[in-house]
C-alpha cells in the first residue's frame, strides 16, 4: 500500500485573505494594467502608484496564491546557474555586473520591507551554499574566490567554521552569502498586497486573463470584464503561457517543499543551528533547508518536474515527497523522526540561460514583461517592479543593463519536452552519484 502524504494545495504560508477583492465585472480604463498579483506585479503596481499612475492588477486567484506564496523564503543574491557558468557564458565584466545586480535586489527587498512596515519574519542571517561531499570543495572555493573578486558579498567557509556555526555535520563546507537571509514568504506577499491596496491600486482577484489585444492602447479581457490601458505588464513568470504571449520564454518547473512540526527544546538543542542561516546544497538540483521563526524546518527542491506543453505539472507528487523527505532525514539525523506536517509545491519560471528577462513587445511597444526568475524571485522579482516602472516611463533603470542580452527561447514541442527530460536526467544522474558516494563513505 502506497504512503499517503499530508498535502497543501497552495502552501501553509497563506490563506485566502479576509478582504478578498471582487472579480472584475466592468469595463475599465487605466494607465497601466498589470497581469499577475505576485511579487513582480505588486511591486510594479506600488512603484507605478508612487509615480502617480492609475493601476489595475488582475490576479487569477488571490494575490499571493502563486509562486510568491509557495516558495521556501530564501532572500539570496544568487544569480544564474552559478558564478563559473556566468563567467563562461558572459565574461568577467558582465558576470561582475550580474553579481552586483543580485546584491542590489536583496538590498532593495530589505528596503521594501522597511518602507512598508511588513512584518514577514525577515532574518538577515545570510545563506550558505553547502558542500556535502569532498569533491565539491575545489569548485566551491573557486566560486567564492571568483565571486568575491567580482564584488559579490561572498566568502568560503571551511569545515571548522561550519562546525563553529553549529551547522549539521552533513554540510561540510560552503560559500557564505552574507547579503540577505530568510523570510516568511506568505507574510511578505500579503504585506505587499496590503500596501498596494492602501496606495490605491485597483486589485481584482479571481480575475484570470482571457485575452490581451494589442493596439495604441492595450485591451485586457477577463471572463466578465475588461481593462483598456496605455500599457500592460506581464508579471506572470511560470504562468506566462496562459497569457498567449512569450510562451517560449520560460519553462514552468514544479518544485516540491515540506515543513516539519515545530522542534522540541531538546531537538533544537541537538540541532544547535544557532545562526539560522539559510542552507542550500551544491547539488546540480539543490536541496534547500532553513529553520523558521516558529522552529520548524522548511526544505525541499531536489526533484523538478516538467509537463508536456509547458502545462503546470501535477502538485501531489509522492515520488518527489519521498525523495525530499529522505534527503532531510539523511542531512539531519540528530532530529530523529520529527514529523513532517505538510508537503506542497509551486512552479518556477526557468529561462534557458538562468537569468531574468525584462523587455517590451507589441506593435506599439506597450506590452512590458519581467519574468524568468529561475527560483530566485523573492529579491529579483521585487526589484523588477521598480525596473519595469522606469521602462514604462521611457527610462532605463540603472540595473537594466545587467539583464540586457539576446533573450533565448525554449524550442517548440516536442523538442522542449525532450530537452527538459534530457537535462533533468543528466542533472539527477550526477546528484544520485554524489549521494551514493556520501552513503558509501558514511
Amino acid at each position: 500500500m502506497s504512503k499517503t502524504y499530508p498535502f497543501e494545495e497552495i502552501s501553509p504560508w497563506v490563506e485566502t485573505p479576509d478582504d478578498l477583492q471582487p472579480p472584475l465585472v466592468d469595463d475599465l480604463r487605466a494607465d497601466v494594467v498589470v497581469i499577475g498579483g505576485g511579487y513582480t506585479g505588486l511591486s510594479t503596481a506600488l512603484s507605478l502608484r508612487a509615480q502617480g499612475a492609475d493601476v489595475v492588477v488582475l490576479e487569477s486567484g488571490f494575490a499571493g496564491s502563486g509562486a510568491s506564496g509557495r516558495n521556501a523564503g530564501h532572500v539570496a543574491p544568487t544569480i544564474g546557474k552559478d558564478i563559473p557558468t556566468l563567467l563562461t557564458m558572459f565574461g568577467e565584466k558582465r558576470a561582475a555586473l550580474l553579481a552586483r545586480f543580485a546584491d542590489a535586489a536583496v538590498r532593495y527587498t530589505e528596503e521594501t520591507i522597511r518602507k512598508h512596515g511588513i512584518d514577514c519574519e525577515y532574518d538577515p542571517a545570510g545563506n550558505i551554499m553547502a558542500g556535502v561531499h569532498p569533491k565539491q570543495e575545489k569548485r566551491l572555493r573557486k566560486a567564492a574566490e571568483t565571486a568575491s573578486r567580482l564584488g559579490a558579498e561572498m566568502r568560503f567557509l571551511p569545515e571548522g567554521e561550519m562546525r563553529e556555526r553549529g551547522l549539521p555535520a552533513a554540510f561540510r563546507f560552503g560559500v557564505f552569502e552574507s547579503c540577505g537571509g530568510t523570510l516568511h514568504p506568505g507574510k511578505y506577499v500579503l504585506g505587499l498586497r496590503r500596501a498596494a491596496l492602501a496606495a490605491g491600486v485597483r486589485l481584482f482577484e479571481s480575475s484570470a486573463l482571457v485575452s490581451i489585444e494589442e493596439g495604441s492602447t492595450v485591451l485586457a479581457r477577463t471572463t466578465h470584464g475588461s481593462v483598456r490601458a496605455d500599457a500592460a505588464v506581464l508579471a506572470t513568470n511560470a504562468y506566462t503561457k496562459a497569457t498567449g504571449l512569450r510562451q517560449r520564454a520560460v519553462a514552468p518547473l514544479r518544485v516540491s517543499l515540506f515543513e516539519t512540526e515545530p522542534l522540541s527544546p531538546t531537538q533544537l538543542e541537538a540541532l544547535d543551528w544557532r545562526g539560522r542561516e539559510g542552507l542550500y546544497t551544491a547539488h546540480e538540483v539543490l536541496e534547500s533547508f532553513r529553520l523558521t521563526a516558529r522552529n520548524t524546518i522548511v526544505g525541499g527542491s531536489k526533484v523538478i518536474r516538467y509537463a508536456y506543453g509547458s502545462a503546470l505539472a501535477e502538485g501531489y507528487d509522492p515520488g518527489a515527497f519521498a525523495a525530499i523527505e529522505g534527503a532531510f532525514r539523511e542531512r539531519f539525523p540528530m532530529l530523529g523522526e520529527v514529523p513532517v506536517a505538510n508537503f506542497w509545491g509551486g512552479w518556477i519560471g526557468l529561462t534557458l540561460d538562468f537569468l531574468p528577462q525584462i523587455g517590451v513587445q507589441g506593435t506599439h511597444s506597450n506590452i512590458f514583461y519581467g519574468l524568468g526568475f529561475c527560483g530566485h524571485g523573492v529579491p529579483q522579482a521585487t526589484l523588477m517592479g521598480e525596473m519595469l516602472t522606469e521602462k514604462i516611463q521611457g527610462r532605463a533603470h540603472e540595473w537594466e543593463v545587467a539583464l540586457q542580452r539576446r533573450n533565448l527561447s525554449w524550442p517548440p514541442e516536442p523538442f522542449r519536452w525532450v530537452s527538459a527530460k534530457i537535462i533533468q536526467a543528466a542533472l539527477v544522474g550526477l546528484d544520485r552519484r554524489t549521494d551514493r558516494q556520501i552513503r558509501r563513505a558514511r
